[in-house]
């Protein structure tokens, strides 16, 4: 899976396990040979919603989307097994790139390959979800450059906080298991801060434990004077490495230790030898009625690739069912 083209961290052996222990999900795995050689793999996830079951495969399946023949045989393989399972959607996700640079600007390049899958699905049946369950949108820094070729392509701005947090005395350690309710602490000042809903801590300590033993996940601790005041928590997995989490504390904001572990983040990921790393989410609407403006604001500075994916795509295969469902119960489609 890890050598597989677009293969993501979500489609792991170990996210599949995190998802049958906490969200009552059933994983199956497959994998698709040639002449001897696996060439794609996708990690199906059901469960029961009610009465009905649906099925997802979180940004999934992986292999070379150009390979048209092989993207045909796969979709037909999880439409075949969505039919047998009697689910009442399937869902994909792709880490297939539809679009770069922001819509309307110079920058802004379609990938033919993106435009052809998502020709496609629409030839197949699939329809483009209302349930975008992941970010469809991230902002991507190409860690094959120099680190001071990252540092000097980001912003004047984003540079001058990186250097604040160095003279103002912030410190940036590796976090251990041991540090899991500290980081959950600060997650829970976040929440409250920035008005989101986090889950139990159990539900935390179950996927930042199990992915830091899998050697799937590193986390940052930023301090001052020695108190922890802000974090982050990367997964990473084939040639990606994801910002996944951050938090910090309401006090010392001001020291910014958030750039400081970002730079810490770019500059740990690149050692491990990765080519992408992902900041993981952007807006769908670029002025200030989206909900991820003002973190957008703070990424853009780092000047990441804005990456526009796929998103997500349903197979109904029971599409009257599927209609009314999607009509009457709407919320309940984001609920994966």
């Amino acid at each position: 899976m890890r050598d597989l083209p677009c293969s993501h961290v979500l489609q792991s052996w170990q996210w599949g396990e995190f998802k049958r222990k906490t969200g009552r999900w059933a994983p199956l795995r497959l994998a698709f040979e040639r002449s001897g050689q696996i060439v794609a793999m996708a990690s199906l996830l059901t469960r029961k919603m009610g009465p009905l079951k649906v099925m997802y495969v979180s940004k999934g399946p992986a292999l070379d989307y150009a390979d048209i023949e092989l993207t045909e045989q796969v979709l037909a393989e999880l439409e075949h097994r969505a039919k047998a399972f009697g689910v009442l959607w399937l869902k994909i996700d792709p880490d297939v790139i539809a679009a770069t640079g922001m819509p309307s600007s110079s920058d802004f390049q379609p990938h033919e390959t993106g435009r052809a899958i998502e020709e496609m699905l629409r030839k197949r049946g699939w329809r483009f979800s209302d349930s975008q369950v992941q970010f469809r949108n991230t902002l991507n820094i190409d860690l094959e450059r120099s680190e001071d070729g990252i540092l000097a392509a980001m912003s004047g701005n984003t540079r001058r906080k990186i250097r604040v947090a160095t003279k103002k005395g912030v410190l940036v350690r590796s976090a251990t298991i041991d540090d899991l309710p500290l980081l959950y602490r600060l997650y829970q000042i976040t929440g409250e801060r920035d008005r989101f809903l986090i889950r139990p801590f159990d539900y935390y300590r179950r996927a930042w434990e199990q992915f830091m033993r899998a050697g799937l996940a590193q986390a940052f601790i930023a301090e001052y004077n020695g108190v922890a005041i802000a974090h982050v928590i990367l997964f990473h997995f084939g040639r990606k490495c994801w910002y996944f989490y951050g938090a910090s504390a309401d006090e010392e904001r001001e020291r910014m230790p958030n750039y400081a572990l970002q730079w810490a983040a770019i500059k740990w990921a690149k050692a491990q030898g990765y080519a992408i790393y992902d900041m993981w989410g952007a807006p769908d609407n670029f002025d200030e009625s989206d909900s991820l403006w003002g973190v957008y604001q703070f990424k853009r500075g780092f000047r990441g690739q804005l990456t526009r994916h796929i998103g997500a795509w349903d197979f109904a295969a029971h599409p009257t069912l599927y209609y009314v469902y999607a009509k009457m119960l709407p919320r309940m489609l984001g609920h994966l």
